[in-house]
Parts: structure tokens; C-alpha cells; sequence
């Protein structure tokens, strides 16, 4: 019997924690490792004297033969595990649920915050104070109360420390990220604790408390004692988040590399004043977010993966890219068009007008975007970060957009009749030259990215083999995408199957549009598919060059999107309602394939 509290240990917790790390392992970083040491550290510390003082007082009592032996300040060995191992477990579980998340968009001030929003952190507030007045004259009232009260003195000042600095943080964040990292844990120890304090493992006075079970064995007050140890964990981690998030999203206001602030970083992010905050910038990136969450759901996921500067510019970019093509995609008419290409190109001309690329904030640049771009898009050209990216990238991407603008010109939108040697994509070379201007020119982008950020500097000569390596694996990334929406841009009037592949099996284009599933299109995109392929295989090795603390987020991005052309090989593409015709690739399995790179690397 004098393991038996080791025992609760050993089936309990211990597996709970092991198998929490072996899932996170890959996914952790070393902020992670930090913040949840520094927790663990203040969880430890907050909560020894107060343990040993409900030991001294006795409040709780352990039975002699049910405890290894030794104790420090009177709390025995296993009990100092406990706090050690809720916290670990608790930290692990919220970082999991959060690593999808990007903190920045969440966070936000009194003036952007709604009225109800105020409230309920002025409720909290309130609550807290109040729950410490209630704890305080329960304790001096002492009786069946005493152990309730305890808990309420002890855990609603540090619960107010972490509501008053990082409230409306917290309110912003998903149900997800809050609650049930917070609920989870809080049931599995209420089962747990209902089983120990069911077998006497340890017990409350019955003179400290009011007597009252949830459920079992489970006093009111070790439920409540779990739920705000959990909270306070969860407050604490968030704490944290909200000043990584302030750190990477105004560079400006701490510069250099901000993957593993110091202390003193982490508390100057926290004293910030969130009136200072530049809520044009955290709105841009809530309606960036938005547009990859509903465009991209793979690139979204790998996005996760990056470093927290990095992932916000590479997701800035995704959205001018985004915005950029929707709106000549969507366009009316080619007049309009080609209207929007205009506009674009003279967005470039001036944001490079000079040698050292003029910053996008600049007055001219937004004046320039105000006067000609929807107000739903101009986040997306203003926060471009144009001084880490070359221009030509961006210009040949606008090209590439006038080769989508050229299937106007052919066939009359579809209508009339077709002229197959006057098509926009009429062999390879255009393909690849289609798919260089689409998909490897954002390849390049999304590197020359990964140069500035990375902690490791690369020569010339291997930034140059690499961004070769990137524009290839743009050709398979695009054929890719092609091959996923031949249906899709059927609807469009558009083929970008080679037509001389099409004249191989007796079809124009005109035929693609008329019956984009007709069976000898699976040949075709079969065809398309092994290019893709061809081409990743070509590129993939030299992406081992790149940096080791990028080049796992890198891999998982490619792979990701190359996992829809597995998907399509293996003719198991579920169909979605949102977006006819298109494969998707389950959730499940690109959380796979994500961890299964990580775990490589």
C-alpha cells in the first residue's frame, strides 16, 4: 500500500503525459518547451506552501500507507509530482489544440473590442474579486467551508493577474483553444480523483468541508480545486502566447529574432499598452487568415508549422496572391480584366520605385491603394512585405494572369466555335511556362521569405540552387492544381490540359468543356499527374538544404499539397459541397502527413 498514490501515478498520469508527448514531439518547439517549463517552475512554487499549509492545518491528510515517504515542507514526494504533472499534461494539451491558431489575429484592444466583449472581462473581474472576498470570509469563518475558501484565496489573484493583462485575448480565442484545453484535463482528474478518493489514497477533514460530492467519491471541492488549477494553467499559457504574439506581429517595436525571447522580452511584450497597438496591421491579418482558411485549407494547416514571424509574411503574401488573382478571376469582363492587371502592375511600380523597395505602409502606396482597390482587398497590397521580396516574382505572376485573361480570346468564352492551335496552353512548354508564372513564382517568394527569417544563413550559391528548386516544384505544385480542377475550370470555359495531349485522344478543348468527365479525362489527368511527380521528384532532395529550423515546415507544406495528387492517383477524392468537383484530402491525413515529416526531420 505505500505506493499506492505512486500507482495513481503509473496508470494515470504518467501514460496520459507520455502519450501526449510522443503525438506532440515533432510539433513542439523550443518556445514551447520554455513557456511550459516556466509554468511548470511558477506552478510549482505558487503551489507548495499553499499545499503545505492545508497539510499543517489539516485539511488534507495522507495515510501513512499509502505514500512512499519522503516530503519536502511537510507535502509528500508524489504530491510535488502532481504539480509538476497537471501542469505538463494541461500545457501539452493547449498547445496542441492552439498550434493551428495564429495568436495575432486574436489580439486586440479596448476600442476594437465590442461592448459585450468589455463586459464580460469586467465580469471576470468582478467574479474574481468577489470569489477572493467569498474564499476570505470562508477561511476566517472557518468549519465545513474552511478548504473551499482556501482554494478561492489561493487561486483568484493569480487568475485576475492573467484576466486583467490578457482578458480580451482570452475572450478572442476559439472555443477550442480555451475552454477545452481547460475541460478536458478537468474531467480526467475528476475521474482519477474520484477513484483515489475512493480508495482512501487521500481524503479531505470532514470538519474543512461542506460535505457535498459531484459525483462518487469526488468532493465539490476537489472538482472545483481541478477546474481552477486547470483554468489558471490555461490563463497562464495563453499569458504567454499573447506576448509572443505581440512579438511577432510589430517586428518594429522589438526587432531581431523573436523564436525564443528572453524573460525580460516576454514581460516588455506584456506591458505593451494595447492602445499602442497597430489594429490596422492585426485587422489585415484576421482577413488574411480568412482568406487562407477558406482558399487553402492545406497550405492553412502547414502554415502552422512556421515560425511565428515567418508564418504571418508568408500568409500576407499568400492574400496579395490571393486577392490579386480573384480579382482578375472574377472580373466581369476582360476589360475589367485587364483593368485590374493595370492596376496591380502600377501598385508594383510604385512599391518599387526605389532601389531598397519603398515599404508598403508608405503614404503614397496607400494612398494609391485606397483610390483604386475595393476596401476588402487593400489589406492584403498594404501589408505585403515588400522589402523582403524581389519584384520580378511579382510581376511575372501578373503575366501569368494574362495567360488566364488569353482563354477569353479563344472560342469566344467557350461559345462559339474553337480553334485548338490557337489555344492559350497548346503544349508542354506552355504548361510549364503557365505553371512558372502561376505556382513558381510564388515558390520563389515564399523562399526568399525563408532566407530573411531562417537563423541560418545561406551562401548565394545554395540560395540559388534552391530557389532553382523551387520554381520546379511550382511546375508539380500547379500541375497538381490543374489536374485536382479540370472540372472546376471546365465550368470556366477554361482547359489547361496541352492540346496537342488533347489531340492524341481525338478531343479539342471544346470537348474538355462539353464533358469534363467523360472517362479518357482520368487518362489525361493521369498523364498530368505523373508530370507533377516528375517534377516534384526532381526537386524534392534539394530542399534538404535548406535550413534545419525551417526546413521541416517547408517540407510539410509541399507535401501537403502533393498529398492531393496521391489522393487523385488513388481515385479516393471526396468531393466537396462548397467547392464541386474538387478532391480534398481528409483532415486526418494531412495532420499525418504533417507529423510524419516533422517526425523525419
Amino acid at each position: 500500500m505505500a505506493y499506492d498514490y505512486v500507482s495513481v501515478h503509473l496508470k494515470f498520469t504518467i501514460p496520459l503525459a507520455g502519450l501526449l508527448t510522443l503525438v506532440l514531439r515533432p510539433l513542439l518547439t523550443k518556445y514551447d518547451l520554455i513557456k511550459t517549463s516556466i509554468l511548470i517552475f511558477i506552478a510549482f512554487t505558487a503551489t507548495l506552501p499553499w499545499d503545505s499549509y492545508l497539510i499543517r492545518r489539516g485539511v488534507w491528510t495522507y495515510p501513512p500507507d499509502a505514500i512512499v515517504g519522503p516530503r519536502l515542507c511537510s507535502v509528500p514526494a508524489e504530491e510535488l509530482f502532481f504539480f509538476v504533472i497537471q501542469t505538463y499534461i494541461t500545457s501539452m494539451l493547449y498547445i496542441m489544440l492552439n498550434k493551428p491558431a495564429l495568436h495575432s489575429q486574436y489580439l486586440t484592444n479596448r476600442k476594437d473590442s465590442s461592448a459585450t466583449v468589455r463586459w464580460v472581462k469586467r465580469f471576470g473581474q468582478a467574479l474574481l474579486v468577489g470569489g477572493f472576498a467569498v474564499g476570505a470570509a470562508l477561511v476566517r469563518k472557518g468549519g465545513g467551508g474552511t478548504y473551499l475558501g482556501l482554494i478561492l484565496v489561493w487561486a483568484c489573484p493569480f487568475a485576475l493577474l492573467t484576466w486583467s493583462f490578457s482578458g480580451y485575448f482570452i475572450i478572442r480565442l476559439p472555443f477550442t483553444c480555451v475552454v477545452m484545453p481547460i475541460l478536458l484535463p478537468t474531467l480526467y482528474l475528476w475521474v482519477v480523483d474520484e477513484l483515489a478518493l475512493g480508495r482512501g489514497t487521500w481524503s479531505i477533514e470532514s470538519g474543512t468541508k461542506l460535505g457535498k460530492c459531484v459525483w462518487g467519491s469526488l468532493e465539490l471541492e476537489e472538482a472545483i480545486f481541478f477546474l481552477a488549477t486547470n483554468a489558471l494553467i490555461v490563463f497562464g499559457m495563453a499569458a504567454f502566447d499573447r506576448a509572443m504574439a505581440v512579438l511577432n506581429t510589430f517586428p518594429e517595436l522589438f526587432p531581431g529574432d523573436s523564436r525564443t525571447p528572453t524573460p525580460r522580452q516576454l514581460i516588455q511584450a506584456v506591458l505593451v499598452d494595447p492602445a499602442k497597438y497597430r489594429m490596422d496591421r492585426v485587422v489585415g491579418i484576421r482577413e488574411a487568415v480568412s482568406r487562407l482558411r477558406r482558399k487553402s485549407r492545406s497550405f492553412y494547416l502547414a502554415s502552422s508549422v512556421f515560425p511565428g514571424r515567418l508564418r504571418i509574411d508568408l500568409i500576407l503574401l499568400y492574400a496579395f496572391c490571393r486577392v490579386a488573382d480573384d480579382l482578375v478571376d472574377e472580373s466581369r469582363t476582360e476589360t475589367v480584366a485587364h483593368d485590374w492587371i493595370t492596376k496591380l502592375t502600377g501598385y508594383l511600380d510604385l512599391v518599387y520605385s526605389s532601389n531598397d523597395a519603398v515599404a508598403a505602409s508608405d503614404a503614397k502606396v496607400q494612398s494609391y491603394v485606397e483610390k483604386n482597390f475595393p476596401a476588402s482587398t487593400q489589406s492584403a497590397l498594404k501589408l505585403l512585405p515588400t522589402k523582403l521580396l524581389p519584384s520580378e516574382p511579382l510581376y511575372e505572376l501578373l503575366e501569368g494572369f494574362k495567360m488566364d485573361l488569353s482563354f477569353s480570346q479563344t472560342g469566344n468564352n467557350g461559345k462559339g466555335p474553337h480553334l485548338p492551335e490557337k489555344y492559350p496552353i497548346r503544349n508542354e512548354d506552355d504548361l510549364q511556362l503557365y505553371a512558372s508564372r502561376v505556382a513558381s513564382t510564388v515558390g520563389e517568394l515564399c523562399l526568399w521569405l525563408v532566407f530573411h527569417h531562417s537563423k541560418t544563413k545561406l551562401s548565394s550559391d545554395k540560395q540559388a540552387v534552391l530557389v532553382q528548386a523551387s520554381r520546379t516544384m511550382g511546375h508539380a505544385l500547379q500541375y497538381v492544381n490543374i489536374a485536382r480542377d479540370i472540372a472546376v475550370d471546365a465550368g470556366m470555359d477554361r482547359v489547361y490540359l496541352p492540346t496537342n495531349w488533347l489531340k492524341e485522344e481525338g478531343l479539342t478543348p471544346r470537348d474538355i468543356i462539353k464533358a469534363p468527365r467523360q472517362a479518357i479525362v482520368e487518362n489525361l489527368r493521369g498523364r498530368l499527374l505523373d508530370a507533377a511527380f516528375e517534377e516534384y521528384a526532381r526537386s524534392r532532395s534539394t530542399m534538404d538544404m535548406l535550413p534545419k529550423d525551417v526546413r521541416g515546415p517547408m517540407i510539410v507544406a509541399v507535401e501537403s499539397y502533393m498529398e492531393i495528387g496521391r489522393v487523385l492517383r488513388e481515385k479516393k477524392g471526396v468531393p466537396s459541397s462548397s467547392r464541386p468537383g474538387r478532391a480534398t484530402v481528409p483532415r486526418s491525413r494531412r495532420i499525418l502527413v504533417a507529423w510524419k515529416v516533422l517526425s523525419s526531420q
